[in-house]
Parts: structure tokens; sequence; C-alpha cells
């Protein structure tokens, strides 16, 4: 199978302006995934979607592809199936036909090769129609996360079919993380949504899972990358 890695990167940034190509810990944020792309055996191509001129030098700079990515695309409302769709068909036209795609957030820079192969690997093997990554949760539904109930009171998220005093006793939670989403061609053109289909995970640990949405997490990412030197 023929897998090209792709990495959404748009201009816009209200939570923190340019962080695409922000300096992290010495290099743009968005060298970060192109570099653990370049560097997965399982990874052919590399590819940029941007609307941005600055990210997209960036991205030539660090041996990508660059797509240009329509204004229609890239505003906050767009939603990021659509250019993956966008992006694929873009790719068949110019590249040919392929398998395998793999997106990788810019905002995940802390993301390793193994994260990258383990979902494609996972992917396959199971027959799954994607793979995503999740860390496992610090909060659960099941024990310590409330929801306003119609009462005017609270209860929780939900409610475990028999009392529980430990969060041990009720089934393990994961967050979602932005680190790899390993699928294919025909599920992103065939399907909508990443729960259209049979989904499957690879577990990253918190330190691989910061997902850089404002200052704060770009402050914890860069002293992660820091004291790892």
């Amino acid at each position: 199978m023929k897998n090209y890695a792709f990495i959404f990167a748009r201009g816009g940034s209200k939570g923190l302006p340019g962080k695409n190509i922000k300096e992290l810990a010495g290099k743009p944020l968005l060298q970060y995934s192109v570099d653990i792309a370049k560097a997965a055996p399982s990874i052919d191509e590399v590819f940029v979607s941007t609307d941005d001129c600055k990210i997209a030098e960036v991205a030539r700079n660090s041996g990508a592809i660059v797509i240009d990515r329509p204004s229609e695309l890239a505003t906050d409302s767009s939603p990021e199936w659509d250019s993956w769709r966008h992006a694929i068909e873009w790719v068949q036209d110019h590249y040919g036909l392929f398998d395998g795609f793999v997106s990788l957030p810019a905002t995940s820079p802390l993301r390793s090769v193994d994260d990258v192969e383990n979902a494609i690997n996972k992917r396959d093997y199971t027959s799954a129609d994607i793979c995503i990554s999740v860390t496992p949760s610090s909060r659960s539904p099941y024990f310590n996360m409330v929801k306003d109930s119609q009462d005017g009171f609270v209860e929780l998220v939900i409610k475990p079919e028999i009392d529980v005093s430990r969060r041990q006793d009720v089934p393990e939670v994961f967050d979602i993380t932005t680190v790899v989403y390993a699928t294919t061609v025909n599920y992103v053109i065939n399907y909508y949504g990443l729960f259209s289909g049979k989904v499957t995970t690879v577990t990253v640990p918190k330190s691989r899972s910061v997902d850089i949405d404002d200052i704060y997490d770009f402050l914890l990412a860069e002293s992660i990358i820091k004291s790892e030197q």
C-alpha cells in the first residue's frame, strides 16, 4: 500500500496567531510534523495543504510538497474532512492514485515515528477503516465528570450500572489526540467523519500528546522538548 502523509496548516489561528510556523525550540512548528513524516519508513511522500504563503515557504524548505488550499476550506468553520478530500483529489490529479492517507496535524509536534508506524500497521492488520490516536484520560464521565440535569442539579455524564467509589471500577476512557490519523483514500471519499466506519486506536503517552492550541500548550511542548535535549 502506498501511504502519503498530509499536514493541514491554515494561516488563520485565533488562539495563537501564526502558530503553525512559530519557532518552537529552534524550528518552525510545522517542520516537526514534516520531519517525522519524512523519517517514517511507511510514508512515501509528504504534502502540506495550506492557504498561506509563509506556511508554504516553510513547508517547501522542510522538504514537503505544497497543496494550495482554497480559501473557502481554510476558515474557522471549514470541515477538516472537506480539506482531506480536496487534498486527495489534488494529489491524484498531480501524482496519480494512492491508497493510504495519513494526517499528521502540525499542532502535535511531539509525536514519534513509532506513533505513525503503529497507526498505519494497526489500520492494516485490523482491517479498520481508520486508526486514530488516543491517550489515557485524566477524567472519567463515569466517575468525576458531571452535566446539568433536568431538575436543575447535576449528574454524572455517564451513570454506572452500579455505585462505584473508585476510578478503577469504571471502564477506562481515553482522550482523542491529534497525533495521527491513518485511513484510506476510499474511506475519506466515500464516508464522512471519523466514526462513520470501523475505528481502531493506538495509545500515545501524554508526553507526546500535547496539542498546541494556545500559548500555554506551546510553552508546555517547548518545555518537554528542552527537557529531552
